[in-house]
């Protein structure tokens, strides 16, 4: 089997994807965002991740997600905006499942977290089974890198894994396997980052940062970019900070950064997914900010206070 190409370096969006009050799809809503974020130059898309409420979503729902969004680009002639499919599941078995839907829907690679219903029995030798060698059962041989039809990215997000926090070392062994490509860090570690980096660079393996806190830092310590939420509130902001970087205006770029750093902390404390829903919706003209529970509804009236004065700052930039 012959190594995999990785990603394109640069800026990628996990869409929130938009619901109705019944907790239906809003399907203008979701392509018109889709629509948003490739105007704006964004690297990639990154559909039914953590962002996207992929835990909430049915195997159809997850698979009409993808093709949604291919749909959209390609209609609109975007069809180089690549989109990653987040395909983590309890067990081997499904994430295989996920892996092939998005193939047929129109995905490019696909993301997979670690599995963490039974977090403690997910050790080391666990981890390294489950993302690249074999889980034997009755039913003989379940691979997931090995089966995935697309080229396969680790998501490292202790936060949604009860606490399971790969070291850099398993995942530069991971990363030898021929289908595995990169990995996202949502556990902010630049020390993890530039670890892997510096072994391998992101034309062999794209270590991507996890949010927008650490876009510039990563970049300095040789990242391919970033996978972040906040780029679907402002994403015209995250692709002027990604080229100041590439045109060495390093001083400028910190500017931007501490201002994208405020702004992604001020997301996550005024409620996260329905919060950036309802951001949307008020500033661009399109989705509502429904929820599926358990996650809680944020009403545009609870959007008051420092921490949306610093996204109503930062939304003012992308719009001038």
């Amino acid at each position: 089997m012959s190594k995999s190409v990785p990603p394109p370096p640069g800026i990628y969006a996990p869409t929130v994807l938009f619901f109705d009050e019944d907790e239906d799809f809003d399907v203008p809503a979701i392509k018109a965002h889709i629509l948003r974020l490739a105007q704006a130059g964004v690297t990639g898309i990154v559909v039914q991740g953590s962002t996207g409420e992929a835990h909430h979503l049915s195997h159809e729902e997850r698979k009409q997600a993808i093709t949604l969004t291919r749909e959209t680009l390609d209609e609109n002639g975007y069809k180089n905006v690549v989109i990653i499919a987040g395909c983590g599941a309890p067990s081997a078995r499904e994430s295989k499942k996920l892996c092939a839907d998005a193939n047929e829907a129109g995905a490019n690679f696909v993301i997979v977290l670690t599995p963490s219903v039974w977090a403690k029995r997910m050790s080391r030798d666990a981890i390294l089974a489950f993302h690249r060698d074999l889980f034997i059962n009755d039913n003989g041989n379940l691979k997931v890198a090995d089966h995935s039809p697309l080229p396969y990215l680790i998501y490292n997000y202790p936060s949604v894994t009860a606490g399971i926090n790969l070291e850099s070392d398993v995942i530069l062994e991971l990363s030898d396997h021929p289908n595995i490509v990169g990995t996202k860090l949502s556990c902010g570690s630049i020390g993890k980052l530039h670890r892997l980096t510096s072994a391998k660079p992101s034309s062999e393996f794209a270590t991507l940062a996890g949010t927008s806190d650490v876009l510039l830092q990563g970049l300095l310590s040789g990242s391919a970019g970033v996978i972040s939420a906040l780029p679907n509130i402002v994403p015209k902001l995250h692709m002027v900070l990604y080229k100041l970087y590439q045109e060495g205006k390093i001083d400028q770029a910190m500017d931007l950064q501490a201002q994208l750093g405020q702004g992604e902390y001020a997301a996550s404390k005024l409620g996260g997914i329905s919060a950036i829903k309802t951001l949307v919706s008020q500033n661009f003209g399109y989705g509502k900010e429904y929820v599926r529970a358990p996650l809680r509804i944020v009403t545009a009236e609870q959007l008051r206070g420092p921490y949306y004065d610093k996204l109503a700052e930062l939304v003012t930039l992308e719009k001038s």
